[in-house]
């Protein structure tokens, strides 16, 4: 169901609001660079500083600007159970095709917290759901045995978006749950090696700058031309690391910026690039003919 390339949208905002025409663009962007879906609101859209209204509405545009072109699949996941059920519902009616649920964050729930947390949400729902480890960020993983638990109680829990930076995992995931549980990279340079150990596909932040050569190197090793997939990872390599040389989304959202294609505006705790790091992202860009000199 969301094989292939995913793009984790940003939410691009302009004096402080949603700014509509903007989304537009990016998705008009990722439309006609042949992703598969976007994802909108999820923690490359900032999701932890909108509030609910701003949220649904992000996923409302989202829907509306994707028109049944691609699908979407929301972020609606959260720490709170119920907040996250909430979501959930709301985005369900909205029209998504599929829900993203990261780990609770900061209150580090343990595995049997985190199975419920998630059975809870899909009994409350007809969505499709994807989970998301990010341990990184969550301070907790998704333990193997718990996704494989979750995937056997609710036929609706589908996939695993996996950020945990490792290849043995992705080999357990595939072991545990069988060829038709989805998973999906969550580190743009880590998608290569992942598919090449079992995974379906991508949720990138890179394809939100170059959707295009991002989808093409997942379809070139799903249609079985792996040298033309090396070739395309090692030349997008530079530019994935590049993307994250400071916390995700600002090194994206700058990208975006530099291009043209939104307003470089974000809301704190998040703040502008160093000046450094500003500089070795336009290099990127530049080398890319992302922008001009």
């Amino acid at each position: 169901m969301f094989t292939g390339t995913y793009t984790a949208i940003v939410t691009p905002f302009k004096n402080g609001r949603i700014d509509g025409p903007a989304l537009d663009r990016l998705i008009r962007l990722q439309i006609r660079g042949g992703v598969d879906g976007i994802v909108p609101v999820g923690t490359t859209g900032e999701s932890p500083t909108v509030d609910y209204e701003e949220h649904l509405r992000v996923i409302e545009l989202a829907v509306e600007f994707a028109g049944g072109r691609v699908k979407v699949l929301a972020g609606t996941g959260a720490n709170s159970t119920a907040e996250a059920v909430y979501l959930t519902q709301e985005a369900a009616k909205l029209g998504v095709d599929g829900s993203l649920q990261v780990a609770p964050y900061y209150n580090k729930p343990s595995q049997e917290g985190l199975f419920q947390h998630f059975r809870d949400i899909a009994r409350q729902t007809k969505l499709p759901i994807v989970l998301y480890s990010i341990p990184g960020r969550c301070g907790v993983e998704i333990g193997v045995d718990t996704v494989r638990r979750l995937a056997r109680a609710c036929r609706n829990i589908i996939g695993i978006k996996e950020a945990g930076g490792s290849c043995d995992r992705v080999s357990q995931l595939r072991a545990a749950l069988g060829p038709r549980f989805e998973i999906l990279s969550g580190d743009d340079s880590l998608t290569l090696p992942f598919l090449a150990v079992g995974a379906d596909g991508v949720i990138s932040v890179a394809s939100n700058v170059v959707p295009r050569e991002v989808a093409r190197m997942v379809r070139a090793f799903a249609a079985g031309h792996a040298g033309q997939a090396l070739r395309l990872h090692a030349k997008l390599f530079p530019l994935f690391k590049d993307l994250f040389i400071e916390s995700n989304p600002v090194p994206v959202k700058a990208a975006l910026a530099m291009m043209g294609l939104v307003e470089e505006e974000y809301r704190l705790p998040l703040v502008p690039m160093s000046a450094k790091n500003r500089k070795t992202l336009r290099a990127s860009l530049k080398r890319w003919g992302l922008i001009k000199s």
